[in-house]
C-alpha cells in the first residue's frame, strides 16, 4: 500500500508544480506553448518509445479494440440516459461524452508505470491512441452537436504527430527493425520529458478552475458515469474475455482515469460550457486519487 501511495504522489507531484508554477507566474507561463510544444513535439516520443518496449502479438491489438468497443457498448444507452436527464442539449452533451474522454496518456501511462511496471506501457500506449480518435471522432460530434466544421475537425487527426509516429512505430516493431540502444536512450528521454511536461501542463490548467461555476446536477451525472457506470460495465465485460487478468486491469484502469485536458479543448471549441467542463477536469482529478487505492486492493486480492 505505501508503494502505490508513493506511485500516485510522484503522478501527482508534477501536476502540483504545474498548478503552483500557473499561479506564481500567472499570464507569463503560457500553456498554450507549453501545449503546442508538447503536442508537437514531445507526444511523438511517448509514443515511439511506447511501442519499443515489447514485441507487438494479436492480445496487443485486441486491447484498443476491446477499449473502443466497449466506449461504443456503452455510449448507446448512455445518450439514452443524458436525454431522460438533461433538457438543456449542452449539459446532455457533456453528460454523453466526458466519461469517455479520458486522461488516457497524461495519466494512464506514468501510472500504468508506477501499478503495473514496464510491462504496461505497450498496452496504455495503444489505449492511448485509441483515445485520440475517440476524442476527435465522438468528441467533436457530440461537442459539436452537428456543427458544420466536423470534418475539418476530423481531418486534423492526420496532422497530430503521434499518430503518423505511432503508425511508423508499429512498422517497426511489426518488421523487427533493430534500433541501436543510443538511438532507444534518446526515444525514452523525449517520452519521460513528454510525460513530465504533460503532467505539468494538466496543472497549469487546473489552476484556473472555479468550482462554484458547476451545476451540481451535471457534477453528479458526470461523475456516477465515469466512476461507477463505465468502470462496472467494463468489468462485467472484461470478465467475458479471454484476455490475461493483467490485461483487463490495465483496460480497466484505463477506463477509470479522471477526465481529460481534451474535454476543454472541445467544449471551447463549440461553446459547450467550457469552464463547468474544466471543474470537473480537476473534481475527476480529486475523486480519482481514493478510488485509485481501491482499485488498487482489488487487483492485488483479485
Amino acid at each position: 500500500m505505501f508503494e502505490t501511495l508513493l506511485s500516485i504522489v510522484f503522478v501527482y507531484f508534477f501536476i502540483l508544480l504545474g498548478y503552483i508554477a500557473k499561479r506564481i507566474f500567472k499570464e507569463e507561463m503560457d500553456s498554450k506553448t507549453l501545449t503546442l510544444f508538447s503536442v508537437y513535439f514531445l507526444q511523438g516520443f511517448v509514443s515511439i518509445w511506447g511501442f519499443s518496449t515489447a514485441k507487438l502479438s494479436t492480445e496487443h491489438f485486441l486491447v484498443p479494440l476491446y477499449y473502443v468497443g466497449i466506449i461504443l457498448l456503452i455510449l448507446v444507452p448512455t445518450l439514452f440516459i443524458g436525454k431522460k436527464l438533461f433538457s438543456d442539449p449542452k449539459e446532455r452533451a457533456i453528460f454523453s461524452i466526458a466519461g469517455f474522454v479520458g486522461n488516457t496518456g497524461n495519466i494512464g501511462i506514468p501510472l500504468g508505470i508506477a501499478l503495473f511496471g514496464m510491462e504496461s506501457v505497450i498496452y496504455t500506449t495503444l489505449i492511448n491512441i485509441a483515445n485520440v480518435f475517440v476524442v476527435y471522432i465522438l468528441g467533436v460530434y457530440l461537442y459539436s452537436r452537428g456543427s458544420l466544421s466536423i470534418k475539418e475537425s476530423l481531418l486534423n487527426i492526420v496532422k497530430i504527430p503521434i499518430v503518423p509516429a505511432s503508425l511508423v512505430a508499429i512498422f517497426i516493431n511489426l518488421n523487427e527493425i533493430p534500433i541501436a540502444p543510443q538511438i532507444q536512450e534518446l526515444f525514452k528521454m523525449g517520452a519521460y520529458a513528454g510525460i513530465v511536461l504533460q503532467l505539468f501542463l494538466l496543472g497549469t490548467f487546473l489552476s484556473s478552475i472555479k468550482i462554484k461555476q458547476l451545476n451540481k446536477s451535471l457534477f453528479i451525472g458526470v461523475m456516477s458515469h465515469k466512476f461507477i457506470i463505465i468502470p462496472f460495465v467494463t468489468a462485467f465485460i472484461l470478465s467475458f474475455t479471454e484476455l490475461s487478468y493483467f490485461v483487463q486491469s490495465i483496460i480497466l484502469m484505463e477506463m477509470m482515469v479522471p477526465l481529460a485536458v481534451a474535454n476543454i479543448n472541445l467544449a471551447s471549441l463549440y461553446d459547450c460550457r467550457p469552464k463547468e467542463v474544466t471543474a470537473l477536469i480537476l473534481l475527476s482529478s480529486v475523486i480519482f486519487i481514493p478510488l485509485l487505492f481501491l482499485f488498487k486492493t482489488l487487483v492485488n486480492i483479485l
